[in-house]
């Protein structure tokens, strides 16, 4: 039976990126989860970054409109450091995640106010494709030939179009690489007390600011890369957050 409860007991740590020049993020979440009603809902747990650990939620309206809303010290440090421009709201909230089970989670937010659970499964091919994954070293994802191949075989896995590597809607070149992906396919979520509905398969991969998401739900392990813009930046971040005492936050 798939268990992942493990994941709720990841050590989190300030870390660096494993190529130099690059930030990084590196843990699990929903990776995508559309649903019926035309909301689409994601979740991001990262145990360590260069920032330090945090975690997100990001929600897509039927009408297309991005909201991310991060649990962790800044805004700027946390995914809308590269999807933020392609959002209509970004705000701080607190979020909790409960398993409730070997592959089951709960995951609430108190503004807006969120209750959210689903099960992930593996299959037959998964736990192959998982194993062998799991055992190539991150160079492999320096070749452009070996990225799109994955990108082939999470087309045939249903997930449509992805493209794993490219740019952010910050401008940021990045890289998703997952070590390890699972489906969702049973799950439930109010939204401000809206049912969003009942996880489906799309015909055309959700988009924020042209970077695909999965065209049905993918629970995955692994890190995300990005090329740093600007060094400067980058380093007074970090030392702003290292030396700050209390975290912003509702």
């Amino acid at each position: 039976m798939l268990d992942l409860s493990s994941l709720s007991n990841l050590p989190t740590t300030t870390g660096a990126a494993p190529w130099p020049g690059h930030e990084y993020a590196k843990g699990w979440g929903v990776f995508g989860l559309p649903f019926d009603s035309g909301h689409v809902l994601a979740l991001r747990a990262f145990a360590e970054s260069d920032f330090g650990p945090y975690r997100s939620i990001w929600h897509r309206d039927p009408g297309g409109d991005w909201s991310i809303y991060v649990d962790g010290p800044r805004l700027d440090a946390a995914c809308p450091r590269y999807y933020g421009p392609a959002c209509s709201r970004t705000a701080h909230a607190r979020i909790e995640v409960t398993w409730t089970g070997k592959a089951s989670l709960r995951v609430t937010m108190n503004t807006p106010a969120l209750d959210w659970t689903l099960t992930a499964r593996s299959t037959p091919i998964l736990d192959v494709l998982n194993v062998l994954s799991g055992a190539m070293p991150l160079a492999t994802w320096r070749p452009p030939l070996l990225v799109h191949a994955r990108e082939r075989m999470a087309q045939a896995l249903g997930m449509g179009k992805l493209k794993m590597a490219g740019v952010m809607p910050s401008g940021h070149n990045g890289k998703l690489m997952p070590e390890r992906m699972y489906l969702v396919d049973e799950s439930r979520a109010t939204l401000d007390g809206i049912d969003l509905g009942t996880p489906v398969r799309l015909k055309d991969n959700p988009t924020i600011g042209g970077v695909a998401l999965p065209a049905r739900g993918v629970l995955a392990i692994g890190q995300s890369t990005w090329e740093i813009l600007d060094p400067v930046e980058h380093d007074r971040t970090q030392r702003q957050i290292s030396g700050s005492t209390s975290p912003e936050g509702p």
